[in-house]
C-alpha cells in the first residue's frame, strides 16, 4: 500500500540503545495517516547501514529527514542524585538530599505498614499473600492493587537493601513498586537504571544529545514494562513473553507479539520490516519502544508521582485499552 506523505500524519520513533557496548542500533518510526485512519510502521533502519556517515551523523540525519519531534529510548536520560548534589556528603545512611530522603521514607513506610499488618492479623496476611500470588495480571484493572500492602519476600528484601543514591534514581523506586514481582517472574530480573548500559555508551549517548535538533523531545521507557502492559491489557499472553527467553522459538515469539500488536493497535507492518523484527532483537526492541511512544501520543500513559519524576527522566509507562 503506497502512503501519501503529504497527508496529515503524526509520528513517533523508538530506538533501543541498551544492552552493552555493541552499537547495533535500529530506528523504528510509526506514523499515523488520517486518510487511511491507521498507523503504519514506515521505517525500520539500522544505523550502520549508512556507512559513509558516522553513527552520530546517521542518527541526526535520520531524525531530521523525517522531521521527527519525539523519540523513545531505553536509556537513562537523568542521573542519580549523587551526581548532581552539591551538599556536604554525610554518607548514604545520613544523606539529607530531599529526593533521597523522600524515597527512603516511602520505602520505610511500606515495610512498616507490612509488618504492622502481620502483627495485627497474621492469618489474614498469609491468606492475602496466597491470593496475591494467584493474581492474573492480564486483567485491565489490576486485582493486585487491592492487595498492594502485601509485600512479597523478594520485594521486602529489595526494600531492606535500600536506595543507593549514587546508583539508583527516584524512577527506579516507582518501577520497583509497580513492577518488581512481575519483572522477576517474567524476566528473572529487576529494574536497574544503569545495570544494562556500558559506561562508554553512556558518555557517547550524552555526547550525541548535543547534536540532535533542539526541538526533539526525548522520552525514556522500558521494553520489559511495555510488554507487561501489553499483557495486562490482554493483547499478548504470558506465554508470548516467556517464549522470548527460548532460543529455539524466540524469532517466532517476536513475530507473534508483533502480529498481536498490529491487530490490537491497528499498526500496519510491512513484511520486510516484520522479518527484521523477527530476526534482530534490537529491531524488535526499537519497535516495542515505538509502541510505548504510540501510547504517549494518545495520552495513554501512567502518571508518575513527583518522587519519580523529579529526576527529569521523562519516563513513559504506557497504558493500553
Amino acid at each position: 500500500m503506497k502512503i501519501d506523505k503529504s497527508s496529515n500524519s503524526k509520528s513517533i520513533a523508538g530506538m533501543s540503545l541498551g544492552g552493552g557496548r555493541k552499537e547495533n542500533f535500529f530506528f523504528c518510526l510509526l506514523e499515523y495517516f488520517a486518510d487511511e485512519e491507521r498507523w503504519f510502521l514506515t521505517s525500520l533502519n539500522q544505523v550502520n547501514e549508512e556507512s559513509h556517515l558516522s553513527k552520530e551523523e546517521a542518527i541526526t540525519n535520520w531524525i531530521e529527514s523525517y522531521e521527527l519531534k519525539q523519540l523513545i529510548v531505553d536509556f537513562p536520560l537523568s542521573k542519580p542524585p549523587c551526581e548532581t548534589c552539591d551538599l556536604v556528603c554525610p554518607g548514604i545512611e545520613d544523606c539529607h538530599h530531599p529526593v533521597v530522603v523522600d524515597v527512603k521514607k516511602r520505602m520505610h513506610h511500606l515495610l512498616v505498614d507490612d509488618q504492622k499488618f502481620i502483627k495485627e492479623n497474621p492469618k489474614k496476611y498469609e491468606q492475602e499473600r496466597i491470593d496475591d500470588s494467584m493474581v492474573n495480571y492480564s486483567q485491565n484493572i489490576l486485582e493486585k492493587e487491592t492487595h498492594h500492602h502485601i509485600l512479597s519476600k523478594s520485594f521486602k528484601r529489595k526494600l531492606k537493601k535500600g536506595f543507593i543514591p549514587y546508583w539508583n534514581r527516584p524512577i527506579d523506586f516507582w518501577v520497583w513498586y509497580n513492577y518488581y514481582d512481575q519483572m522477576l517472574q517474567m524476566y528473572n530480573l529487576t529494574y536497574d537504571s544503569f545495570g544494562n548500559v556500558s559506561v562508554m555508551l553512556l558518555h557517547k549517548f550524552h555526547y550525541l544529545l548535543r547534536h540532535l535538533p533542539r526541538d526533539l523531545q526525548i522520552h525514556e521507557s522500558s521494553v520489559q514494562i511495555t510488554l507487561l502492559e501489553l499483557y495486562r491489557a490482554g493483547f499478548i499472553s504470558k506465554k508470548n513473553i516467556l517464549e522470548l527467553h527460548d532460543n529455539d522459538i524466540v524469532t517466532l515469539a517476536r513475530v507473534r507479539i508483533a502480529k498481536k500488536i498490529e491487530e490490537h493497535l491497528s499498526i500496519f507492518i510491512y513484511n520486510k520490516d516484520l522479518e527484521l523484527i523477527c530476526k534482530n532483537p534490537k529491531a524488535f526492541e526499537s519497535f516495542i519502544l515505538a509502541v510505548a511512544g504510540h501510547s504517549l501520543l494518545l495520552n495513554n500513559k501512567q502518571e508518575i508521582p513527583d518522587f519519580g519524576s523529579k529526576d527529569n527522566s521523562k519516563f513513559i509507562a504506557p497504558l493500553f485499552s
